[in-house]
């Protein structure tokens, strides 16, 4: 699950340098269609950050969860149909029309992953999975005035625009999928994450690297260290934002965050090489945190798409996955990465268009 000559380089002191990508200067594409289905955009004009009003999770999922998790040659397999194992918030709801519906997803992800030579920034797509089959989907198809094109796009945890997020901070595309855009807060409560110990291992990236939350070893490389809520290194710009919607960089958008090396525990992609309960040897691993990012936005090794490229429910030939059916392996841009900006081609899965 690591790559060798990276590990020992990490494990004997040395220094793996990487590239840093402008992940958040760049802006989220072209205009294009629109929001799912090539439907207008909302017109947002909304300009500070609010806290979020989180809707109690006081239902039952409609339907039993599904998942499977296996491996097969160089591929960790999964099919899902993303019906949570925990409670939810009641769908639809005032900031959130959609309800809940069973999917079809089947796809496949580097069961050997290897740390990439650049890193890929997160489109508006899937990060990854949990692993009860659920998307970490942190990206939201919300824009300054409804324009792409604008180079600010809304936070889905930054309060701006209400999107009915439930208290595990997930709710629910056109589709019906439902998926989490931050922690989630009872399938966390129902792995026994605690404060005091390592994080359980939650999930896969489509990347292939293991998923955590919050708790790790104060020292990476010593599993008999204590446990640290590990802190993120991402902070908000200083000043206004120079152009656009104007006012202080108060986290109502994805732009108004920086990388700032060193400042954390974890590196760019909210990422780092570390021991764990499952990984004794070392591997490279995500974390999600209490700040933003919250759920990475970019990749340290190769993702396959997780984007569904059928229609709701659709896990047959042209679901998640590329051309005719290559499940997990779908069409790839320039330099091997995943299709282009939200616009080009099928729309990406993204929010809610009314």
């Amino acid at each position: 699950m690591r790559n060798p000559i990276l590990w020992r380089s990490f494990l004997s002191g040395g220094v793996c340098l990487l590239l840093s990508t402008p992940l958040l200067a760049q802006r989220p594409g072209p205009g294009g269609p629109g929001g799912p289905g090539g439907r207008p955009l909302r017109q947002h004009t909304a300009t500070e950050a609010k806290p979020i009003d989180l809707v109690p999770a006081t239902e039952e999922a409609p339907g039993e969860n599904q998942v499977a998790i296996g491996e097969k040659e160089d591929a960790r397999t999964v099919s899902s149909n993303a019906i949570p194992d925990h409670l939810v918030g009641p769908f639809p709801n005032r900031g959130n029309p959609h309800e809940i519906a069973p999917q079809a997803f089947s796809f496949e992800v580097p069961a050997q992953p290897e740390i990439a030579a650049e890193i890929t920034p997160l489109a508006l797509s899937p990060f990854g999975f949990a692993v009860n089959g659920v998307f970490f989907d942190p990206g939201a198809a919300e824009f300054w005035q409804g324009d792409r094109d604008s180079g600010w796009q809304y936070e889905a945890l930054g309060g701006a625009v209400p999107l009915g997020l439930d208290e595990n901070h997930a709710h629910v595309q056109p589709t019906g999928t439902y998926h989490y855009h931050g922690l989630p807060t009872l399938l966390l409560k129902r792995l026994n994450a605690t404060e005091t110990r390592h994080s359980p291992q939650i999930g896969w990236a489509a990347d292939g690297f293991p998923i955590y939350a919050r708790t790790g070893h104060a020292d990476p490389k010593d599993p008999t260290s204590s446990v640290k809520v590990l802190q993120s290194s991402w902070r908000l710009k200083k000043g206004n934002r120079p152009d656009g919607p104007g006012g202080a960089h108060d986290g109502a958008f994805v732009q108004d965050y920086e990388y700032i090396a060193g400042s954390g525990d974890l590196d760019e992609c909210n990422g780092r090489f570390c021991v764990t309960p499952e990984f004794p040897e070392g591997t490279y691993a995500y974390f999600l945190t209490d700040a933003f990012p919250v759920i990475p936005r970019a990749f340290r090794g190769t993702p396959v798409s997780l984007r569904a490229e059928g229609p709701p429910g659709f896990g047959g030939p042209r679901g998640p996955g590329g051309p005719g059916g290559e499940k997990g392996k779908g069409p790839r841009g320039p330099g091997g990465r995943p299709p282009g900006p939200p616009g080009e081609g099928r729309p990406p899965r993204g929010e809610f268009p009314r």
